[in-house]
């Protein structure tokens, strides 16, 4: 355990992170309802406490130094945990929440259809969803838990092996119609649609094919949302997971161009820091995810 004098009270971080943020002790005083005085000597305890000057002072203004910047930033993030767990619990005091990240395409198509059997199983934890297409920080974010998408697990997590990705060419049924596309080497001369942290997919699916030729280069995408939105307005043949075309190609949205998916390289994995592997939420999040994906077919992968 922290010694006590790197553990200041709450009444003291409260007060100047209120007169950090709102650079006034009068104004940090009418917001937590104090005297100016009671504000000064709140934070005048911390910095003694501390040994170091938060701000540097005179007859009209106080300023933070560059020591009080650093550590407000770090107390402001410190209090919104505390502020969060607080509100989490006094919310839903039988269950726990579970903040969770993940890829867009696999969070939109895949998970949220079946969230909702997850939360009537386990009635007592609240979910909250983030989605992004850079790495997620652990270190610096409040997440629990994130669905990634790499070859190797990420260093200094645990992680959960889900799922291999098969992709699949699909195209406008209007558009595969008029390209008249009667064998894999036929794509080479067709409008290819490219993902950009994926350069070498259709290079990989081509050589699945036996076709030699390099793929054209084409319009590129950051998701696969928005390159499957292209895909259905004809604008050109995107290789696409099969997990998010199966609603597309029943309504007639998307044709597949040729039946037949390669395996990417990498996996979906679910990962978390070694120090919540035991937090309530997870654990149940984790199990029910590893049975939903093994009731819908063989997984692979390791």
């Amino acid at each position: 355990m922290l010694p006590r004098r790197y553990l200041p009270s709450l009444s003291q971080l409260c007060a100047f992170e209120a007169a950090a943020r709102l650079g006034s002790f009068t104004r940090a005083a009418q917001e937590l309802d104090l005297t100016q005085s009671a504000i000064s000597r709140q934070v005048r305890a911390l910095e003694d406490q501390l040994g170091a000057a938060l701000f540097e002072r005179d007859r009209q203004r106080v300023a933070l130094t560059p020591q009080g910047e650093a550590y407000a930033r770090e107390i402001r993030a410190g209090l919104r945990q505390i502020g969060n767990a607080s509100l989490n619990l006094a919310t839903n005091p039988g269950g726990g929440a579970l903040t969770l990240a993940m890829l867009p395409a696999f969070g939109t198509r895949w998970l949220a259809p079946r969230l909702a059997k997850f939360l009537n199983q386990n009635p007592g934890v609240t979910v909250n969803l983030t989605t992004r297409m850079d790495r997620f920080d652990f270190d610096t974010e409040q997440i629990d838990a994130a669905i990634d998408f790499g070859r190797q697990p990420r260093a200094g997590l645990d992680s959960q092996f889900l799922m291999e990705e098969r992709v699949i060419p699909c195209a406008a049924p209007g558009l595969a119609e008029r390209l008249v596309l009667a064998a894999p080497a036929d794509l080479v001369r067709a409008p290819l649609l490219h993902m950009a942290p994926r350069p070498r997919a259709w290079a990989r699916w081509f050589a699945a094919q036996g076709v030699e030729a390099a793929p054209p280069a084409g319009v590129m995408f950051d998701q696969f949302a928005t390159m499957a939105q292209a895909a259905m307005h004809g604008l050109g043949v995107a290789l696409l997971p099969d997990f998010m075309v199966g609603d597309e190609v029943q309504a007639g949205r998307l044709a597949p161009v040729f039946d037949l998916p390669v395996t990417s390289v990498g996996a979906y994995r679910l990962t978390w820091p070694a120090a919540r592997a035991s937090y309530p939420p997870l654990v149940a999040f984790r199990t029910w995810l590893v049975d939903e994906i093994a009731g819908n077919g063989p997984r692979r992968g390791a």
